[in-house]
């Protein structure tokens, strides 16, 4: 971890899965100064992040922002917790490892919806080039990148029954949901070998760590973007007990994420005018989208059934299978997604009205395809300040009835030959519900897939934060690298896409040096 030099010619600010990849291919490709800011410690040496099958033990732990999203009429007025990763590979470190891009129209939605020249076409280059595939390089794969990515090699009984059960209900399965097409049942793609977790910091920043010209300074706090005749010039962090300030020769790339990008943004005067006035924060340039646009997947956490034999250890990442499919037939590609977890999956509410106790299992459905749209407050803008997150979820009514026919299918699922060796049947519901009791349920078991995006948006309008070359609008030598460029979310985990954008981005920039 160097020493901090007065200045560089990149500064690169969060090191998850955006900044980890930015920050690599500009050192990697010239001998340009290159400085990646981290506000969490080094991902070196802790256990609890390398071993895959327990990842679910670092939520709410020391190495997870502990945000929650702001209770919603919606959801009877609950709080959701929403992971967010606080160390070095940012939520890559602590995530579920699943690397998967969703179907090949939800980028070409981003280039209809402003976003020139990010079709699927145009950005499958940059997915394959961070691949390393077991299965070697296709038209639709990579190999030899930075980030392996494994299918698992002994699959719990529940993973495949998940196959065999979707078989049994006339859909496909598929041998690679990272294919032509994701509709249909797979085998999981994992961010993980032999075990292991392969986060974007190991893939990314460990091979070239070294460099003399890549600096990477954990525990230091970002808290403010200097500016100078309408440029970015520099970055404000706390490191220690003290405040230093950094200048960037060239440009400064923001990888915070969806909730730390527009935060720093928003303290910096970069935001809608009148939050800026609210929170006491002088305008440097009025951006009304920032903090707007809030998209996430709601997941049903989850519908649960009482298992026959006993699970056995944890395998993979406790799932191990992904379905994808439609809610309505007339649909263009599959809006509704679950897993399987070997274990109950359950928030409190639903835990509490069920019996969960003994060997049970859970297959979890979501919706990948919500209407519902949120957006991101801050009541103060002191580092650390209070933030309000709300995405909105269910606030849009095609979104339960999305949600209603995920249910049904699961329960049909359960009911297949596929499952009659796993389980005895419903737990949490423990019967087929009505229709009233169905939304009862969504409303209380509503969660989230940790997926936010879209707060700084991507696009070609006045709501716009960057452009099409992820430069903020308005403001030269500074960029956006991370999720919140996402303008309409896609069906998938969000990890592939944001080291998509990395990728691209450290293009974008090496071409306008």
């Amino acid at each position: 971890m160097d020493r901090l030099q007065p200045a560089y010619d990149y500064i690169v600010v969060g090191g998850g899965s955006g900044g980890a990849v930015v920050a690599r291919r500009l050192a990697e490709r010239g001998d340009a100064s290159v400085l990646l800011l981290e506000a969490g410690p080094s991902d070196l040496g802790i256990p609890a992040i390398e071993d895959a099958a327990n990842w679910t033990g670092l939520l709410r732990g020391p190495y997870d922002w502990g945000y929650d999203y702001a209770p919603s009429p919606h959801l009877n007025g609950r709080t959701i917790a929403i992971p967010r990763g606080r160390v070095l590979g940012g939520s890559s470190s602590i995530n579920a490892m699943l690397w998967y891009r969703g179907h090949p129209r939800d980028y070409d939605a981003w280039e209809a919806a402003g976003a020139a020249g990010w079709n699927f076409r145009s950005v499958l280059p940059y997915f394959k080039r961070a691949e390393d595939w077991e299965g070697g390089e296709t038209e639709f794969r990579g190999a030899g990148g930075p980030l392996r990515i494994e299918r698992p090699h002994n699959p719990h009984p529940l993973a495949l029954a998940m196959l065999d059960g979707a078989a049994e209900l006339g859909l496909p399965v598929i041998d690679d949901p990272n294919g032509p097409s994701n509709e249909g049942a797979s085998l999981a793609n994992l961010n993980m070998s032999s075990g292991q977790r392969w986060s974007a910091a190991r893939g990314y920043l460990r091979a070239v760590a070294e460099r003399s010209n890549l600096a990477i300074r954990t525990r230091a706090l970002a808290i403010g973007l200097g500016f100078a005749a309408g440029r970015c010039v520099s970055v404000r962090c706390i490191v220690g007990r003290s405040i230093r300030e950094i200048r960037a020769e060239r440009e400064i790339i923001l990888a915070l994420g969806a909730i730390d990008t527009p935060r720093l943004l928003l303290m910096s005067g970069i935001g809608p005018p009148d939050d800026l006035r609210r929170l006491g924060v002088s305008v440097v340039q009025a951006l009304p989208g920032v903090g707007e646009n809030l998209q996430d997947h709601p997941l049903l956490m989850g519908i649960n059934f009482r298992a026959r034999t006993p699970l056995g250890p944890v395998r993979d990442n406790g799932g191990g299978s992904m379905m994808n499919w439609k809610s309505r037939p007339e649909l263009a590609a599959p809006d509704l997604h679950a897993f399987v977890v070997q274990g109950p999956h359950a928030g409190a509410e639903i835990a509490s009205a069920y019996d969960l106790s003994g060997d049970v299992f859970a297959i979890s459905p979501g919706l990948m395809r919500s209407a519902s749209v949120g957006r991101l407050r801050l009541h103060s803008a002191a580092p650390g300040g209070r933030i309000d997150i709300q995405p909105n979820f269910l606030a849009e009514p095609a979104d339960l009835e999305a949600l209603i026919a995920g249910i049904d299918r699961v329960m049909d699922l359960a009911a297949t030959s596929a499952f009659a060796s796993s389980a005895t049947g419903p737990a949490a519901p423990d019967r087929r519900l009505t229709r009233s009791e169905k939304v009862a349920f969504i409303r209380n078991s509503c969660a989230t897939f940790f997926h936010p995006c879209g707060t700084c948006a991507m696009g070609g309008d006045d709501r716009a934060v960057v452009d099409p070359q992820l430069r903020v609008r308005g403001i030269d030598g500074l960029r956006i690298a991370d999720a919140s460029v996402i303008p309409i979310i896609p069906s998938c985990n969000t990890h592939a896409p944001v080291v998509m954008i990395a990728e691209r981005a450290a293009d974008l920039i090496r071409a306008a040096a």
